[in-house]
């Protein structure tokens, strides 16, 4: 079973910031994928949040982990 696991983080240079660390500190074989999330409704690329998606295939991952690396650049890690 295969898990993905998103993080929500307040703008681009955390989302880079935390993509490189879920990858130094759980050893992932690739980088995560950075996705813009515009907020509904908002029309100014300022209020964007970033979403980092982390592909899991073994189911490895430890979500606390993850939502305190998340937490640690002011944002969260989704529920599932």
């Amino acid at each position: 079973m295969s898990l993905r696991h998103v993080l929500v983080l307040p703008d681009r240079d955390a989302a880079e910031e935390v993509a490189q660390q879920v990858v130094d500190r759980f050893g992932l074989p690739e980088e995560p994928q950075l996705v813009r999330d515009a907020l509904a409704g908002e029309d100014d690329a300022e209020d964007a949040q970033w979403l980092v998606v982390v592909e899991d295939p073994d189911t490895r991952l430890d979500p606390t982990a993850l939502d305190d690396l998340a937490a640690e650049h002011e944002g969260w890690l989704e529920a599932p």
